[in-house]
């Protein structure tokens, strides 16, 4: 492994913004991308960070999917993803970067690289995945810092090949199945300098936990989009839980 190459394995969060032009070896600028974009990356990173939790929407039409949203930010949620399979998922993210043009809004469980490039078409400042996706990892957004892309990472080889692609943060996923908070912790003592977002299973009253023992921020799904509220169109319970979590999260980080 040449120099450069290992100096990516560290995750160091300003490498794209800061090194010399030496060891930028994976960088592909795209004329449409302004030269210091790095910092629509930063600020998505520090909204995360500063959250402590991403809501995590899926929806079986685009009404519904909006109706949500809306009850979830106004809860205070200030980090939303939304599921690439919700019908209309483009069009209710580009209305609500439209409505909410300061929020970090992004879509998730994107696996192909067309879902990806609409997904930055429509505003999302940032993608996630349930595993690493080499071509997303490479396109011209990420690589130059104006969309964060979370790739998801189950083992410490994958997070180091994440990282070694360029990750500033990377998805624990399944984290439930693999020991919840527990495995977090002992992922941080070997990677004390990688950014995690926990995925899958957690509820509401388990942040301060994940956080507590290494999260940068966790996801949660069901636990803010009750399944059964959404069938009910209980938009109510959805605010409700949005605001539970939205506190407990920014109780967390602050802690």
């Amino acid at each position: 492994m040449d120099t450069a190459t290992a100096t990516l394995s560290m995750c160091p969060w300003h490498i794209f913004s800061s090194s010399p032009p030496s060891l930028r070896m994976h960088v592909r600028v795209s004329s449409r991308i302004p030269h210091l974009s790095a910092s629509a990356v930063d600020k998505t990173l520090s909204q995360i960070n500063n959250s402590g939790i991403i809501a995590c929407l899926r929806a079986n039409s685009a009404e519904v999917a909006m109706k949500a949203a809306n009850a979830a930010i106004a809860g205070g949620v200030s980090v939303l993803e939304i599921v690439v399979s919700t019908p209309g998922v483009f069009e209710v993210l580009q209305q609500l970067v439209k409505e909410h043009p300061t929020m970090a809004l992004g879509v998730g469980t994107v696996l192909r690289i067309e879902d990806a490039k609409n997904a930055i078409d429509a505003g999302a400042k940032f993608l996630l995945s349930p595993a690493t996706v080499k071509d997303i990892m490479v396109m011209d957004y990420v690589q130059s810092g104006e969309v964060l892309y979370i790739p998801g990472t189950m083992t410490p080889t994958e997070i180091l090949s994440a990282c070694d692609a360029g990750a500033k943060m990377v998805k624990i996923y399944p984290v439930s199945a693999l020991g919840g908070f527990q495995y977090i912790s002992a992922l941080k003592k070997t990677f004390p300098h990688v950014s995690m977002v926990a995925s899958q299973g957690i509820t509401i009253d388990a942040i301060g936990e994940y956080i507590l023992r290494g999260a940068s921020s966790v996801v949660l799904s069901d636990a803010i989009f009750d399944k059964e509220a959404i069938e009910q169109l209980n938009f109510d319970k959805i605010h409700k839980l949005a605001h539970s979590a939205t506190l407990l999260g920014n109780k967390a980080v602050n802690r």
